[in-house]
């Protein structure tokens, strides 16, 4: 059954996007300026953190009808903030060591500029993403370009039905309304469930799985 979809306007998105950045508390508004064209959202101006424009477009991302962003935000980082590439590539190593689900020694750090380039294989996607976590809220970052890439070690039949199980196992889906397809380490979720929260649920069972690299959702949701 095809699911109804409101159009909004670019003006109402910008609009939406302004609030939920007033709304965001570790960004001051009036820093970031929002233009908005073919639901494609654009961020301007220059704060003086990284965690700032991540935060930033983040926001704009949550508002609904965005198709895209481009974060053209600046960061200019106060003198007291500045740090050699060498520290930052040392704080790294250290914060990765303590805080994030990946061993170091699989990873390779190059830091130009206080930007920070990540690369290296892992095999869940929990770990690429917490690599970025760790290295993105440290002190002088200007940027992070994560090139950690997700190699699976299970065949794509494996896979598939690992995902399936976690699906028959969890509360809060209806296997039997999902269709697991693999390509590899893409992951294609067909079907019709009952609600929104399943349809994500089914989304978290498949990321959970070793090896994938991105989940296309395509389940539908019954009215």
């Amino acid at each position: 059954m095809a699911i109804a979809t409101e159009t909004r306007t670019d003006a109402q998105i910008q609009t939406d996007v302004l609030a939920e950045l007033k709304w965001e508390p570790r960004v001051q508004p009036n820093e970031i300026g929002v233009t908005v064209k073919d639901r494609v959202v654009t961020l301007t101006g220059w704060v003086d953190a990284y965690t700032k424009k991540s935060a930033a477009e983040d926001a704009a991302h949550r508002v609904h009808g965005v198709r895209a962003v481009a974060n053209d935000i600046e960061v200019r980082l106060p003198t007291s903030a500045e740090r050699t590439d060498a520290d930052i590539a040392a704080a790294a190593v250290r914060a990765l060591e303590s805080d994030a689900g990946v061993s170091v020694n699989k990873l390779n750090i190059t830091v130009s500029k206080g930007w920070v380039t990540l690369k290296g294989d892992v095999e869940w996607q929990y770990q690429k993403e917490d690599a970025e976590r760790v290295v993105r809220r440290l002190s002088g970052v200007t940027g992070v370009s994560n090139l950690i890439t997700i190699r699976p070690r299970l065949t794509p039949w494996d896979l598939k039905t690992k995902i399936e199980q976690a699906l028959v196992r969890s509360a809060e889906t209806n296997a039997l309304g999902i269709r697991v397809e693999v390509d590899g380490s893409k992951v294609i979720l067909k079907g019709t469930v009952r609600s929104w929260t399943e349809k994500e649920e089914a989304a978290r069972a498949a990321w959970s799985a070793p090896g994938v690299s991105s989940v296309d959702n395509r389940i539908m949701i019954a009215h």
